[in-house]
């Protein structure tokens, strides 16, 4: 499409020199000399540059809107192959991230078979030390009977709140005993 510019360009610099070679079709030298009255009441007689853009404006026009064109299918172009790279990098962060989600679950699955071995008092101590959340979550993917042995070896308080936690109570978010 830049070609197809610069030969407008090539063309209207070929159409702007026959133009001026030419002398004006639409009158003769005689009528131009005969007629210096009329001349003067209808218009200013124009420069050459002032009738150079009157008689090329229309070739002028088409140039910049052909230019214009190029330069949008170049942007278009160039949007497209961002727009390609950026899926590119979307589709890599959700494989990553897949495996990084897989990674996770199989590494808490083996913290959950690490407590489930555990002597429950030594659980009980490493759970103590943890937030509230995480002991709980830990304690819910745990079999029921390793469950209620870890929890019976810790204070009391803090078991309970454990306990409601893992049900869901809304209580356990508030502090409150019930």
């Amino acid at each position: 499409m830049i070609c197809r510019v610069s030969r407008s360009v090539i063309g209207l610099i070929i159409y702007t020199a026959i133009a001026v070679a030419m002398p004006d079709p639409g009158r003769s030298l005689e009528q131009k000399k005969s007629d210096p009255a009329r001349g003067a009441e209808a218009k200013p007689p124009q420069s050459d540059v002032q009738q150079f853009c009157f008689n090329n404006a229309g070739v002028i026009g088409d140039a910049r809107i052909a230019w214009q064109t190029a330069r949008l299918s170049e942007l278009a172009a160039q949007i497209g192959a961002r727009l390609a790279e950026l899926e590119a990098k979307r589709a890599e962060y959700e494989a990553w991230l897949h495996k990084r989600d897989d990674m996770l679950k199989q590494a808490t699955e083996g913290v959950v078979m690490i407590y489930a071995r555990m002597q429950p008092d030594a659980a009980a101590l490493q759970l103590a030390a943890m937030d509230d959340s995480i002991a709980a979550a830990i304690l819910a993917k745990l079999p029921a009977r390793a469950a209620s042995a870890i929890l019976d070896e810790m204070e009391a308080g803090r078991a309970a709140r454990l306990t409601r936690s893992m049900a869901g109570s809304d209580s356990a978010l508030d502090g409150k005993k019930s």
